[in-house]
């Protein structure tokens, strides 16, 4: 029998056709735009990960602060120096591999208006976070300096003499600031009004780093309740806590607070530990109505993780890197050796924790 080679392109169009078909409904239908479709597989182990993810998260942020008080426990330095500079490459990697990647994703998303992909909404959010952030630090830093002007005394170029340099990266200026109340002639008020300011600025400092922190634990833990690879999430997510975790707390411990505010570095660290706990709870009581993959979840945490990443790029490059080895002095005049210890320590969880990106 002939068959016409016309016969057989018209057969192996529709053969392509119906292919092409079948391949585009699959893929609307890995799409789910709705709400609704979070996984319900493992509950039970779920439902645990709110506790181990609590002692976990808990344990990175707390264990530094308790370490650094407990008379008792004799921890050399060297070990608070490698959390502190592990605990700053983990910040810095978080806010790029673990926040904006997610954010430019979750803003490209198939779900998302054609209107949201004309533009780089999740890199102009990121650059407004920063830049307000900047801005924040630049006035608390005028407001500093000027009342430190009002009682006679002054500050350097890098603000080690004032609080208005918020002390999220780490001791240097708070030392400085502490140690300038027992040289200068004072009155009480005075030294009140400036110890005042010193916390104010400190604060300030460790609650930017603690805000975008929380707002990217809320996120994951929400996703961990309802993702339907759980079982790999669960284990990089645990880790990832626990080292995000560990940076902050590093840099709580070294906040130098008059007594009565000694419980602040101790709420934070509590905070930390229960934020992603708190997401895990809440997408479990959701997970019938919630789709991390929806309109509604990607333009949230599109949103939200650009924000975070502008807060954690900003204080991981400026406050953190910059104050640590450029503007420290104490770095300026450390051997070689000591030198490459933080770098590498730095690197490290840097390292560690872009690794973790692969999964999570």
């Amino acid at each position: 029998m002939f068959i016409s080679s016309e016969a057989i392109v018209n057969a192996t169009s529709a053969v392509v056709r119906a292919s092409l078909h079948r391949r585009a409904d699959e893929e609307e239908e890995e799409v789910n735009c709705g709400e609704g479709g979070g996984d319900d597989a493992y509950l039970g182990l779920r439902i645990a990960s709110v506790f181990i993810i609590l002692v976990g998260s808990t344990f990175g942020a707390l264990f530094p602060v308790l370490a650094k008080r407990a008379k008792w426990l004799t921890i050399p330095k060297s070990v608070f120096d490698f959390a502190k500079y592990f605990g700053s490459g983990v910040i810095i990697a978080t806010a790029f591999i673990h926040l904006l990647d997610p954010a430019l994703e979750a803003l490209e998303s198939p779900c998302l208006s054609s209107s949201w992909g004309e533009y780089p909404y999740a890199l102009a959010l990121c650059m407004a976070s920063i830049f307000g952030i900047f801005i924040l630090e630049l006035l608390a830093f005028r407001w500093g300096t000027a009342r430190l002007a009002q009682i006679g005394m002054t500050h350097d170029a890098h603000g080690h003499d004032v609080g208005g340099s918020v002390a999220a990266h780490g001791p240097e200026g708070a030392n400085t600031e502490m140690g300038s109340l027992e040289k200068q002639p004072l009155d009480e008020v005075e030294k009140d009004e400036l110890i005042t300011d010193t916390v104010a600025a400190q604060i300030i400092g460790v609650g930017i780093l603690e805000f975008g922190v929380v707002l990217h634990s809320i996120l994951i833990g929400l996703t961990l309740a309802v993702d339907e690879d759980f079982k790999t999430l669960f284990v990089v997510i645990v880790f990832h806590q626990m080292f995000e975790g560990l940076g902050l707390g590093s840099r709580l411990a070294y906040l130098r607070l008059p007594p009565k505010y000694t419980w602040v570095p101790i709420a934070a660290a509590l905070l930390y530990g229960i934020t992603t706990p708190v997401g895990i709870a809440a997408g479990l009581g959701v997970r019938t109505t919630y789709n991390p993959g929806s309109t509604t979840a990607s333009t949230v945490s599109g949103v939200m993780d650009s924000i975070s990443a502008g807060i954690l790029i900003y204080t991981g490059l400026v406050e953190l890197l910059a104050h640590e080895f450029l503007f420290n002095r104490e770095m300026q005049n450390a051997s070689n050796g000591k030198l490459a210890y933080a770098i590498t320590c730095m690197v490290l969880g840097w390292g560690l924790m872009a690794l973790l990106g692969k999964w999570a």
